[in-house]
């Protein structure tokens, strides 16, 4: 931790009496909580949507008893954050199951999901117990959102990276004139991914005043083999068992918007399996592990900033995933976090940016070439 951070939090009296933490745990908790109960309210039955408010009530209880000293910091901050977290579980399985709970804005006349509302609330009321557990300050927690929001911007300037890159790319195709095959169209949509999400890492690394040394590239020793070979292990394995989960419990996912066009045009295959080991792997690792990751270690655990990367690269993905309906959309992104912490995890333990790179692209290849069968 930075010492910056370290400032932010203060001593761990100071730490303990603040009630800051546990007061935005309340709101955030309680919200989630009528968000939850106006379904209720309006009879609609599902077991996973009582369940979710159950888990944000007592959430909301455990901030309050901590806010008043009633519970000790570090019970109350466990009880909190496992309790969100369930909340978080059991609404997105309601969501999944085609549970919204939507309400009209008055005035505006948009359908606004409660569900998805106390969802996204819950996830914030984890964050919060976590961080109340570990004795962060009110000033601490205002810090760390910060980071995490500067990170999300930077994960979403990669994408505004990625569409300059493929207009100044397709340019000269443009300026030839006809019309260039969907194959070349594609050789140049991974180009721009290169040169997008390579440009967003170096003029951010430019803004901070960091070298190229801060990426981890070492050459690959066995100790790399070794990694790698568990890396692809326990990401085609978590693929394999969190999908079979799914199956079991009737949820169904969307596709990647690249499978739809695979589809169609099972050619573009030639060019979409390399570029996903020499292209995909290496540069969204480099942007969101390498760059997002360990500007992190700075301000959050190395755990806390695995978690915290892999929200913010979840959250880029929503449009690649945009194929389906609320439902499927939440189903796979949340097969993607988990991807994302393996890969995190991967990273920050072999401070290494090739075994992600490879796992990662090595992933999406099989994927895909999947489709061949």
């Amino acid at each position: 931790m930075s010492d910056t951070a370290r400032a932010a939090d203060g001593d761990g009296v100071q730490r303990s009496s603040t009630v800051v933490v546990p007061t935005a745990g309340t709101v955030l908790s309680a919200i989630a909580l009528v968000a939850l109960l106006v379904p209720v309210r309006r009879g609609v039955v599902d077991p996973a949507l009582w369940a979710a408010a159950a888990a944000a009530f007592v959430a909301t209880g455990a901030f309050l008893a901590r806010r008043h000293g009633l519970l000790e910091r570090r019970l109350a901050g466990t009880v909190a954050a496992a309790s969100s977290l369930l909340a978080v579980v059991c609404s997105g399985y309601a969501i999944t199951q085609g549970t919204l709970g939507s309400v009209v804005v008055p005035g505006l006349e948009w359908s606004v999901s409660l569900l998805f509302v106390a969802f996204f609330l819950a996830v914030g009321a984890v964050g919060v117990g976590v961080a109340d557990r570990a004795g962060v300050s009110g000033q601490g927690l205002f810090y760390r959102l910060g980071q995490t929001v500067e990170m999300t911007v930077l994960g979403v300037a990669g994408l505004v990276g990625i569409t300059i890159a493929s207009i100044f790319l397709s340019i000269p195709v443009q300026l030839a004139g006809g019309e260039a095959p969907e194959l070349a169209w594609t050789v140049i949509e991974y180009l721009a991914f290169a040169v997008g999400l390579g440009g967003v890492t170096v003029g951010y690394l430019a803004l901070r005043e960091r070298d190229l040394s801060f990426i981890d590239l070492d050459r690959p020793t066995l100790r790399t083999v070794g990694w790698i070979v568990v890396g692809l292990v326990l990401i085609l394995g978590a693929n394999l068992g969190i999908s079979a989960l799914m199956g079991a419990l009737g949820i169904e996912s969307s596709e990647h918007t690249t499978t739809q066009r695979v589809v169609e045009n099972p050619d573009l295959l030639y060019v979409i399996i390399p570029a996903m080991v020499l292209v995909v792997g290496p540069f969204e690792e480099l942007l969101y592990r390498n760059v997002v990751q360990k500007s992190l270690y700075g301000t959050f655990s190395r755990y806390g900033a695995v978690v915290v990367a892999s929200v913010v690269f979840t959250l880029v993905h929503i449009l690649a995933y945009a194929t389906a309906g609320a439902g499927e959309i939440l189903a796979s992104l949340s097969l993607l976090f988990v991807l994302s912490l393996i890969l995190g995890v991967l990273y920050e333990r072999t401070e290494n940016l090739v075994v992600p790179a490879l796992v990662h692209g090595c992933y999406n290849a099989a994927i895909f070439a999947t489709l061949l069968l």
